[in-house]
Formats: C-alpha cells, sequence, structure tokens
C-alpha cells in the first residue's frame, strides 16, 4: 500500500485540508514550494491536492526538488498536470529557466538538511541550503512580486536554555557555541530568518516565519536519522528500541499534521515579519520516556548503545529545548495529537506501507 492510499494518513489530510482557514487566498493561485519531497513539504502538498480534487481550490502547486523521477514517485504522477508541475531544482543552484517563467504568488522555502547524519556528513550543504539556497528562493519571490514568503525555521534557533526559562517564546535566545561543525543549522536558520528580515525590509517582501519543533510522522524520510525517527523505524519493524544516551533530553515536537496546519495559520493569519513556535505541550516528552513508549506499543524494550563518533558529531548539544506556542495559539491554531496518539498512529500507517 502506498502512503496516500492509507486510510489514517488520508483522514490526516483529511483533517488539515478542511480546517476553518480563509483558503480562498489560495483559489487559483500559483504556490511554489521547496523541500517537496521531505516530511512536512509532502505532506502539505497531500493536502492541496486534496483541496483541489474536493473543494475545488484551483491551486497550481509547483513542487522543487533535486530529481523530477522522486516527486512524481512520491505523489504517484507519471508527469505534470494542469495544477501541479514538478521542477528539478536544487535551491544552491542557479534557478532552472523553467522555474524562472513561472510567476509565483506564494513562496515557501522548506527545503534543508534537517538530521544528525546530514549535520555530520554534510555540514557545506546543512549552511548553504538555509543562506545561499534562502537568498535564490527570496530573490525568485521578489522578482515574481508574490504576496507572502514563508521560511520554515527551527527550534534550533534558539540554541541552549540558559536555564532562565523554561519554555523558549519567540523573542528568547540561548547558547550556541558557532564554532563547532554541528552549530552550521541552527547559526544558519538564524541567519535565514535575519535575511527574510533584510527583504522585508529592503525589497517590501511580506515575509512569514514558522519555527518548526522536531516533527515527525509517517511521511518522514527511509533517510532521516533523527532519534525520533530511528525509534519509530525500529517499532514499525518490531525490533527493540536503540537509545544512544542516558535519554534525559527535554524537547518539544510535533505530528506532521498539526505541523502543516501550523505552517497554515502563518502562512494565512501570521503578522508580517512575525515568527511563530509550531509546538504544544502535549508532546513534550524526553527521549528516555519516548523510547519506552513506543518500546511498549511495540512489545519490546529499550537497549543502550554508545553512538559512534560520525553520529555524536550530528547530535544536538541541547538538553532542554521546549516551546511556548501561545502566538500561534492566538492565531486559532490547536494540535490534534499528544505524543502518544502521534507516535501510534505513525507506526500503525507506517506498518502497512510497501
Amino acid at each position: 500500500m502506498k502512503l496516500i492510499e492509507n486510510e489514517k494518513y488520508l483522514e490526516d489530510v483529511k483533517y488539515v485540508a478542511e480546517l476553518p482557514l480563509p483558503w480562498e487566498k489560495l483559489e487559483g493561485k500559483t504556490l511554489v514550494l521547496s523541500g517537496a519531497t521531505g516530511l512536512v513539504g509532502s505532506f502539505l502538498i497531500d493536502v492541496l491536492g486534496y483541496r483541489n480534487e474536493n473543494n475545488s481550490a484551483n491551486v497550481k502547486v509547483v513542487a522543487l526538488g533535486r530529481s523530477k523521477e522522486r516527486i512524481y514517485k512520491r505523489f504517484g504522477l507519471s508527469g505534470d498536470n494542469a495544477l501541479f508541475t514538478a521542477i528539478e531544482q536544487d535551491v544552491n543552484d542557479d534557478l532552472n529557466p523553467e522555474l524562472k517563467a513561472i510567476r509565483a504568488d506564494y513562496v515557501l522555502h522548506l527545503a534543508s538538511n534537517t538530521h544528525p547524519l546530514q549535520y555530520s556528513t554534510d555540514p557545506i550543504g546543512t549552511v548553504i541550503t538555509n543562506i545561499i539556497g534562502l537568498k535564490n528562493m527570496l530573490d525568485y519571490a521578489a522578482d515574481s512580486e508574490a504576496e507572502r514568503f514563508l521560511f520554515a525555521s527551527s527550534v534550533e534557533v534558539y540554541g541552549e536554555n540558559r536555564g532562565d526559562t523554561e519554555y523558549f517564546a519567540e523573542d528568547y535566545l540561548g547558547y550556541i557555541d558557532c564554532n563547532t561543525v554541528r552549530a552550521g543549522y541552527p547559526e544558519s536558520k538564524r541567519a535565514g530568518e535575519a535575511l527574510c528580515q533584510a527583504y522585508k525590509s529592503q525589497k517590501n517582501l511580506d515575509v512569514v516565519i514558522p519555527r518548526l519543533s522536531r516533527t515527525y510522522g509517517p511521511s518522514m524520510l527511509k533517510s532521516d536519522t533523527k532519534a525520533i525517527s530511528q525509534f519509530i523505524k525500529k517499532g514499525v519493524d518490531g525490533e527493540d528500541i536503540v537509545l544512544k544516551s542516558e535519554g534525559t533530553q527535554l524537547y518539544s515536537y510535533s505530528y506532521v499534521s498539526d505541523a502543516v496546519s501550523g505552517l497554515l495559520y502563518c502562512l494565512f493569519l501570521g503578522e508580517s515579519g512575525g515568527a511563530y513556535n509550531i509546538a504544544d505541550p502535549g508532546s513534550d516528552i524526553t527521549l528516555r520516556d519516548m523510547a519506552a513508549l513506543i518500546a511498549d506499543y511495540a512489545g519490546k524494550k529499550v537497549v543502550f548503545e554508545i553512538p559512534d563518533a560520525t553520529e555524536a558529531a550530528g547530535y544536538s548539544k541541547a538538553t532542554k529545548a521546549i516551546l511556548d506556542s501561545a502566538k500561534l495559539k492566538s492565531l486559532g491554531w490547536s494540535a490534534k495529537y499528544d505524543m502518544r496518539a502521534g507516535l501510534t498512529r505513525t507506526i500503525d500507517v507506517l506498518k502497512n506501507l510497501d
């Protein structure tokens, strides 16, 4: 069974697609999205596809990725159609003439290295996608005179908790040792946010910045090396859950449908130039408790293993990173799934895929 054929996954897509949002803003518009086959981007495209099919939304989606073949395969297509165009584009390179010929109404930059193995083995690509790739997309949006640009940022911009707060609000900044390889991801996300503000000021580009908490769900890539993704894979395969630390790290997480609904609230209702945390207290959990939850559901146990040097180099140094989402909730957003419900749902869906 393919993901888009799975009943529970389709329920999630339908739920987000039918949220009480001003969807009319997208009707008849062109939306260009980088990171089309990623965890968040692919789910969002499925939501827009649902609205096109069931609500006559007439949204033209332009999906950017490094491989057209992978894009078509992910969405079960053999080629482009009237409302879907795949364009082969590494956002760090000069823009494809095919893309430059399209005028976008909305541009969403979701492409990014987002897991530890990438941080340690491709640190250059990690940094430049959040700066050079972002600049290319900002220039494209400005040239298109787009109505809004969205930059998907991250909880990691907050760095390490200095011990002076329980939750990170949008104006908080913790500590990051910038003179490390691992700093490339959070520091480039910080620089990316500043670059968005520069384009807002200098080119009058309307920008909005959702800050995603650690996101998971059935649309995750098989190559994802985040701890939660590795735990989920073990649970799906019926294997013991491998924990490569004491597991005391306390983080905020979001199930993918809640992350995408938060992103849409930002896109439709967020203040120009504003940053918004996407998280919910029902999904704040330590790695140890998360591992135990998955092990219990899979009927397995948690085992401890020392990470190798390459793995360890990509791990976050933050031991506590939980988000205050009051600002986003003031727009009307709320999460549907807590941690237990999201994890078990993810495992149930993935167990039934080809």
